[in-house]
């Protein structure tokens, strides 16, 4: 139970049921019921320690912290391999497009019409995965980050909610 106190709410209709009904004892001497009794108990077992309570808006902090640091890796990681992709590319680009204009294109015909079509657009496929990566891939990843980073740097309350009491008037 929180040392800086806590709230317990008990619905009842009359104020009689607080009490044990066969206990024939005064007022401030009476018994409560075993219900209520039971109630209250179980709900100050469910109230967390206030050490804990407080741990945990710094517990949320750190947490997504070291979330959005990990979207960072994951960006750094994503970038790297979107650079490598990219020269591997530009190379094989330059490759497939060197060899398809050494293609005698008219001294072989069709053939060599398709031949020299097909490594330009070769060429042109590899470079689909680094742009990709480069130009759609990170951005998801940035995103998140800055999401995780609002949630880090987010204002955390511990608070206990109870459900609200239906009132009905005849």
């Amino acid at each position: 139970m929180p040392t800086d106190g806590a709230t317990i709410q008990l619905r009842i209709h009359e104020l009689r049921q607080l009490f044990n009904s066969i206990d024939p004892s005064p007022f401030r001497e009476r018994d409560l019921d075993p219900d209520c009794e039971e109630f209250i108990v179980s709900w100050a077992r469910e109230q967390p320690p206030a050490e804990l309570a407080a741990d945990v808006p710094s517990a949320v902090h750190s947490h997504f912290a070291r979330e959005a640091a990990l979207q960072e890796l994951h960006r750094r990681r994503i970038l790297r391999e979107g650079r490598l992709s990219l020269a591997v590319g530009l190379v094989l680009l330059v490759l497939c497009e060197g060899t398809a204009a050494l293609v005698p294109a008219a001294g072989l015909g069709t053939p060599g019409e398709i031949v020299r079509e097909g490594l330009i657009i070769a060429g042109w496929l590899v470079m689909w995965h680094p742009l990709e990566v480069l130009l759609y891939g990170i951005w998801p990843v940035v995103r998140e980050r800055r999401l995780l980073e609002r949630l880090a740097a987010a204002d955390v309350r511990l608070t206990t909610r109870l459900e609200p009491v239906a009132t009905a008037t005849a």
